[in-house]
């Protein structure tokens, strides 16, 4: 499920102040997500709660998207590169003034430069479908939730997303690989254009459910691989299930708890270099051993001057 929300002041869903640094960004962000995490927090609105604080997160962590932000605000993302924030200000103030400029306001451009600025911010806005001709579709973002095998796969997944004209559902293709955290682009999967015109961009934030399987770091994915005493203690070839499939891995003799096993190139995947697989050991021993095992057991304390509590 997905979801859409309308604007919102960044700084105030992440508790800091406008000059805040990166660092403190970066310390509410983490406070926050955990705090409101729905796998953590059952509170109804928690959910929506968390994707706020990480889009919050998304654009005030980035400096270019922030700069933009702090200009424009709202609007940030339908503003083109090349305008000035406060042509922008004004275009707003003549706009909310019904087209009366405010008195002494001076532009560095000419009435029909601005003018065509007016129409183009006209036309964002959706008010002046029928003076302007076809309106292209705004830019939208939306949250989804997945897997860990959905995330290392990828595939279309079904959404619903939320707008001025209502809820629609669309198929979206989830590339193989994504990241917790990673917001993908969908060209054309945002809001839809009038009269032909295109529609916008979806930007998709990607949160990754938690595993009972696997501990998932970036790209790395980290499960736990048990072991019998004797594998530990004399070498092995076991196989590892992680979410790309079957692996083999050699445990070398003399293997303790703990002790993690790499596997290159198994972790997420990537169109550069992708994450690697870690098989921590966990050494267990029978629940209920048989008598022969009780006496191989027996016999093995017997000869054995292994001290494990001694300091080597």
């Amino acid at each position: 499920m997905a979801s859409t929300d309308g604007p919102t002041d960044y700084y105030d869903v992440l508790g800091v102040e406008r000059t805040a640094s990166d660092v403190e960004i970066k310390r509410a962000y983490r406070k926050l997500a955990q705090q409101h995490h729905p796998d953590i927090n059952t509170d109804p609105g928690a959910e929506e709660r968390f994707k706020q604080v990480g889009e919050a997160n998304d654009v005030l962590s980035n400096p270019e998207l922030r700069k933009k932000y702090d200009a424009f605000g709202a609007d940030f993302r339908r503003v083109p590169d090349d305008v000035d924030p406060e042509e922008w200000a004004a275009a707003q103030r003549m706009r909310e003034g019904a087209g009366r400029p405010p008195p002494g306001w001076q532009s560095d451009v000419d009435d029909q430069a601005f003018q065509d600025f007016l129409q183009d911010l006209l036309r964002e806005q959706g008010r002046a479908r029928e003076t302007w001709g076809p309106i292209p579709g705004a830019d939208q973002r939306a949250s989804i939730s997945l897997s860990l095998d959905d995330a290392f796969h990828g595939g279309r997944r079904s959404l619903t997303l939320g707008g001025p004209t209502g809820e629609r559902s669309i198929e979206v293709n989830i590339p193989a690989g994504v990241t917790d955290g990673q917001t993908i682009r969908l060209p054309g999967k945002g809001g839809r254009g009038t009269d032909g015109a295109p529609a916008g961009d979806l930007y998709l934030h990607v949160t990754i459910e938690p595993d009972p399987r696997y501990r998932v770091s970036g790209r790395d994915i980290e499960l736990d691989l048990p072991l019998t005493p004797w594998e530990a203690a004399l070498g092995a070839t076991v196989p590892v299930e992680g979410p790309g499939g079957t692996t083999r891995v050699k445990v070398a003799p003399g293997t303790s708890t703990d002790k993690r096993l790499r596997i290159r190139g198994k972790g997420i995947p990537t169109k550069g270099k992708e994450g690697d697989l870690y098989a921590r050991v966990k050494i267990v021993v029978p629940d209920a051993p048989s008598s022969e095992e009780q006496d191989l057991y027996s016999r093995l304390a017997e000869i054995s001057d292994f001290q494990p509590r001694s300091n080597r």
